[in-house]
């Protein structure tokens, strides 16, 4: 089959116009803003030193920062600014997706502006300035009219530095809900569907060279006084920006925002929680590829209306309890806590997606390992793989404490590449999850957890504050409450990492409401 028709082409055509108009505009959007800001600045510094060390200090303190932290940074920021403005004001907005993203991705764009702004304009020679100033230019006509179109090809190579670097950036402003190729990406990456992610990568990179020669259209018109180029860049960037609203106009017609986080089985859900909204005439959007506190904020304040999410996970991470309670006492618990944000817990799916240690049933086997008890008088000479969060998780620390564990060596990788990892040897033990089908076809064993050191993990279905009294909504998706054991989910968990069109979250979605149904 050729690559044109792959099913799985086909649906990342599919999503094509939604994510690269949104990229588009969350790209333009942080460029302009950075260029409003930097611009002056540069022009206000150059001949202050002080100042000019400043501001290039700070840019470039930045630029050291990783680009998915600084866009995570903005979201509780702008969360806590939100909370303020409406208790002093009345006045709210979304902290969620598009905000946090172009003010991230403005500060990443203003090092190359004022760096090469400022190194243009004191590059031009002074002689000719002194002769400006000679025949009765002002200085800002000195500026304008001679130090500006000087220094253009400096700067302008400035700006599609920073174009560039935005739009490759923004590809990281998925887990904070902003839409983009990112999400072909990460998608991609948690389903092991190499399509999207070639996709999402080839999509990021023909954009920015598209408007990188777009803004060199603009530069050479500039340069020659030609209107005609600098119009024709001009126009097309603007045309761009006008045809990428056109699928956002499309979607905010869609009912409720179902939200999801960064893996399979969330994928999975999330499209089934879709086609049960769809099969009642409800419209639905998702929103996926979040991080966990950044989903859990967005519902509570209503920028997703619902998703699923784990007990132990809002247990211990979100409401920072340390006690261990009893399954049902947990969840009565939990309930509770959420009632004062106003969330609503509809019910439990009926599985179970916990943390768990898993090895090789060979090697537990040869070494007599049945138990996290047994396995700690071996870590000492074995290595454990983890997610990119699990170390940093509570969790850890309580199995760490409970049993004395010690691994020579602790290592972080994406989730389903962990499995292939501890099949092949690379690593000794994994950090897995309990509902995942990769645990069966690479046969390994997950640990018994003697001390119920692991709090319990039930896939529940949250609603935000003002889906509460929202009978369709609840009407729609109570038919899979309780309707989900744990076998179901590892089969489609499995079903999911697969690389043909059955494997694609839809198709799968279709596949468990097909096997719980009967």
């Amino acid at each position: 089959m050729s690559t044109l028709s792959d099913p799985r082409f086909a649906e990342a055509l599919s999503h094509l116009a939604d994510y690269l108009g949104s990229h588009l505009r969350v790209s333009i959007a942080a460029l302009a803003l950075g260029l409003a800001v930097s611009f002056p600045l540069a022009l206000l510094a150059r001949n202050r030193p002080p100042l000019r060390n400043l501001l290039l200090g700070l840019a470039s303190v930045v630029q050291t920062v990783p680009g998915l932290a600084l866009l995570a940074l903005f979201y509780p920021l702008l969360l806590a600014l939100a909370a303020v403005s409406l208790r002093w004001f009345g006045l709210s907005f979304s902290a969620f997706g598009f905000l946090p993203a172009v003010l991230a991705l403005a500060l990443y764009s203003m090092l190359p502006v004022l760096r090469n702004t400022i190194t243009g304009l004191n590059g031009v020679d002074a002689g000719l300035i002194e002769a400006a100033k000679g025949v009765g230019m002002t200085e800002r006509q000195a500026l304008t009219m001679v130090e500006l179109p000087l220094a253009l090809p400096v700067i302008m190579a400035g700006i599609r530095t920073a174009a560039v670097w935005v739009i490759g950036t923004a590809t990281l402003s998925t887990p904070i809900g902003q839409t983009s190729l990112g999400n072909y990406i990460f998608a991609g990456l948690q389903t092991q569907n190499w399509v999207l992610v070639v996709f999402g990568c080839v999509a990021a990179a023909v954009l920015a060279l598209a408007v990188d020669q777009l803004l060199a259209l603009i530069e050479n018109g500039l340069r020659a006084r030609s209107r005609a180029r600098v119009g024709l860049g001009t126009a097309t960037i603007a045309l761009m920006v006008g045809v990428s609203l056109l699928p956002s106009l499309a979607n905010s017609a869609a009912r409720y925002t179902i939200g999801a986080k960064t893996f399979t089985e969330q994928y999975v859900l999330s499209a089934l929680l879709s086609e049960r909204l769809q099969a009642a005439g409800l419209s639905a959007a998702s929103r996926a590829g979040l991080g966990s506190s950044v989903i859990y904020e967005a519902l509570k304040s209503g920028d997703i209306d619902v998703y699923i999410d784990y007990s132990g996970t809002l247990w211990a991470n979100q409401f920072h309890h340390t006690e261990q309670l009893p399954r049902d006492a947990l969840l009565a618990a939990l309930k509770a806590d959420l009632a004062k944000d106003k969330v609503t817990l509809l019910g439990e799916l009926g599985f179970e997606n916990a943390y768990a240690l898993v090895m090789p049933r060979k090697k537990a086997e040869a070494l007599g390992i049945r138990s996290i008890e047994d396995l700690a008088r071996h870590t000492s000479t074995m290595s454990i793989a983890g997610d990119y969060e699990f170390f940093s998780r509570p969790e850890w620390a309580a199995l760490r404490d409970a049993y004395g564990l010690a691994f020579r060596v602790q290592r972080q990788m994406q989730p389903d590449f962990m499995y292939a990892a501890v099949a092949s040897g690379e690593v000794d033990v994994i950090a897995g999850y309990t509902s995942d089908g990769l645990i069966a076809k690479y046969d390994l064993v997950v640990l018994d957890d003697p001390k119920q050191a692991i709090p319990p993990y039930d896939a529940i279905l949250l609603l935000a504050p003002k889906r509460s009294d929202d009978r369709a909504l609840q009407d729609a998706l109570r038919p899979l409450l309780g309707r989900i054991d744990i076998a179901t989910m590892q089969q489609a968990n499995l079903r999911a990492s697969g690389n043909d069109a059955e494997s694609s979250p839809q198709a799968v979605a279709r596949w468990l409401w097909e096997k719980i149904r009967k």
